[in-house]
């Protein structure tokens, strides 16, 4: 691990970017060039202390989690995290399989979508980053850690977790989960984290275990989805996917479907601000 360069790498890239560069408004009395310490941080989701150690050339060895976090905190590009990854003595993660980078051009695109909801996901359902939009509507998730972070996961196996979609609709988000899961397996079922998804699953879930037996598959590319926000009532939404050059990732587009009074309720979410909705790990 090349402390030195790690440190520079780092502190370089974070004076490089400003707050507009990552959907912050740019405030005042800024002490210093680019993001503080503690916004990186926060996009990152370690500590600030971890971080300014890191940036002091005594912190400890970063996890390949911590890097790719880091990655997408400051905007790598995919060579500049293989660098960031090789300074902290860690194997860069390959760019033919499924991976937890994210493009500056996905997020920039996050950043300017405004007035509906959107995510990044990955071919398990871990969403990887969302716009404050689809913050408001479900609460943070790329926060989520463990096996939380699988949306199927939680559909089956967290209580509460369905709380907010009608009933009537959840016997067609299982299928529609276990059909998507079940195609990614069939791509890359012999990666450790597909497998062991699956296997949870069937030990956690009895529905789960059911719907998989059925061997129903199907990636999900256009898809409805109707939401109970507490503040402004039922979301009636369509959604909308465009597939990422980067492996398993897709950017997922809500809006609203027409005659349904929901652009308004959109609108009035813009208003109201993000609320903490996301599942507790």
């Amino acid at each position: 691990m090349d402390r030195a360069a790690l440190a520079d790498l780092l502190r370089n890239r974070r004076e490089r970017l400003t707050p507009a560069d990552i959907g912050l408004p740019p405030g005042i009395r800024r002490r210093t060039p680019g993001l503080r310490r503690d916004e990186v941080a926060g996009l990152a989701a370690i500590s600030t202390d971890y971080y300014t150690r890191l940036e002091q050339q005594r912190g400890p060895h970063p996890s390949v989690d911590v890097l790719t976090s880091l990655a997408r905190a400051l905007r790598f590009t995919d060579d500049e995290r293989d660098h960031l990854f090789h300074l902290a003595g860690q194997a860069p993660p390959s760019r033919h399989v499924a991976s937890a980078h994210l493009s500056p051009g996905l997020l920039y695109l996050l950043d300017r979508l405004t007035d509906c909801p959107a995510m990044v996901v990955d071919d398990l359902g871990v969403v990887l980053a969302q716009n404050a939009m689809s913050v408001a509507i479900t609460g943070d998730i790329s926060a989520l850690r463990g096996q939380h972070r699988y949306s199927a996961w939680r559909w089956f196996c967290v209580p509460g977790s369905r709380d907010r979609i009608p009933q009537e609709d959840w016997d067609a988000h299982s299928r529609t989960q276990v059909a998507d899961l079940r195609a990614t397996h069939g791509r890359r079922g012999a990666d450790p984290d597909v497998g062991r998804l699956v296997t949870d699953l069937k030990t956690g879930s009895a529905e789960f275990a059911g719907l998989w037996e059925v061997h129903d598959v199907g990636v999900r590319r256009a898809d409805a989805k109707r939401v109970d926000h507490p503040e402004v009532g039922v979301l009636d939404l369509l959604c909308e996917t465009l597939v990422s050059a980067v492996g398993g990732q897709t950017v997922v587009v809500l809006h609203p479907r027409p005659g349904t009074g929901t652009r308004e309720k959109l609108d009035l979410l813009r208003v109201i601000g993000v609320q903490d909705l996301a599942v507790a790990p």
